[in-house]
This record gives C-alpha cells, structure tokens and sequence, in this order.
C-alpha cells in the first residue's frame, strides 16, 4: 500500500486526540470544530513529549490508544465508507464491518511511527469558510522546520459532537488518495481480494515490531 509523506499526519491527528482525551478532556471546547481542533492541537504537544512509548511508535501502544480513546473523536466508518465508493453497497454487512477494522488497522500501522515527528511545530489557524450546521473544514498552516505546510480538517457534527472524518494537506484529500487505490484492488479481485490484501498486509511484522 502506498504512503505519501503528509498522510502521516492524518494518524497524527488521531493520536493527539485520544491522548488530548485522556489528559485534557476540560479544556477542549468541542461545541465548536475550530475550538475541538484547537484544544487538541494544544494538548497534543505536551502529550506527546511525556510518552517515550508513542515517541518511538510502538505499535501495541498506539492501538491500544486507538481502540480506548481516539474512536470517539473520528468517524472511521464515514472515512472509509467514503473511501470506498460505490463498491461500499456491493460489500455485504459482515464485509463492510470487516473493511472498516482492516481499514483502521492499516492507518494505525502504516503510520505508528508519524507521531514521533512531532516536536515543536508551530500551528496557526485560518477563518472558516463554507462552514454549515453539521460540515465543516478547519484550516491550518503548520510550520515544520522552516517548511510551512496547509494542513485542513474536515469535520462532521453528529448526535455524538463533532468528528473528524477527512485531511487535506497541499489539496490532496485522504480520502481521494486511497480511494484509488482500494478502486483498483476491488477492479482486480473483487471485496474478498481487497479484504484478502488487508487482512495479510496488517498481520505481517510491522516496522521495528518483532
């Protein structure tokens, strides 16, 4: 599976709110998606510095972040419902449960190593623009060692608060991206054979994982 560099950051995102979750669930105002972003992108940084584990993108750590923290801040079924298109309808319940798990394991493993990178970057925030009721995209620049990256959140607001469901960075959405690319494994062998390359791509040893 591919990894462009700045998905990375999508996982990054994840991360900060599980441990943004656990150690600052008072001072993020989630009533808004710009204050949600905000007070995770605030509590992400010293989070990240007090965990050697998550420094060193210690796989069962992160998942174990992930399962217990970060669901309730993302909807990863949205994400990969999106991902999938018009072939999600022609997957079977049972499939499309399956597809979501896999899913979610594939970013958390392709990208354990993503929170390591996160240092003293500086953030600043954009006006919201085209913001609705239940849909909005938060706008961010991140300077990153004297890069300056666009980096936009898009979130949905749901009976449960708002979620983070969509990354754009330098006009490339996550979602487009793998959507091509699990397009093509599903033209090829079908939702069993995409099913089958997940399934076998997260069960093999992951990097710096014995």
């Amino acid at each position: 599976m591919k990894k462009p560099f700045w998905m990375s950051m999508f996982v990054v995102l994840m991360l900060a709110c599980g441990l943004a979750r656990a150690q600052a669930t008072q001072t993020i105002d989630a009533s808004t998606p710009e204050g949600l972003v905000k007070g995770l992108t605030a509590e992400v940084m010293a989070a990240v510095k007090s965990d050697k584990a998550v420094q060193g993108g210690n796989l069962d750590h992160i998942t174990q972040l992930v399962n217990e923290t970060i669901l309730p801040y993302t909807d990863i079924e949205r994400t990969t419902r999106l991902v999938m298109g018009r072939n999600w309808n022609k997957a079977t319940p049972e499939q499309q449960t399956q597809i979501v798990e896999q899913f979610k394991k594939l970013l958390i493993r392709t990208y354990s190593g993503a929170i390591a990178q996160i240092h003293d970057q500086q953030v600043t925030f954009q006006p919201l623009r085209g913001a609705s009721d239940t849909d909005a995209v938060v706008r961010t620049q991140v300077l990153n060692q004297g890069q300056t990256i666009e980096l936009d959140y898009r979130l949905e607001k749901t009976a449960n608060g708002w979620k983070v469901y969509d990354i754009n960075v330098l006009g490339a959405w996550l979602i487009q991206a793998y959507q091509s690319q699990f397009n093509e494994k599903i033209t090829q062998s079908g939702i069993d054979g995409l099913l089958d390359f997940l399934t076998h791509f997260n069960a093999s040893p992951a990097r710096g994982q014995s």
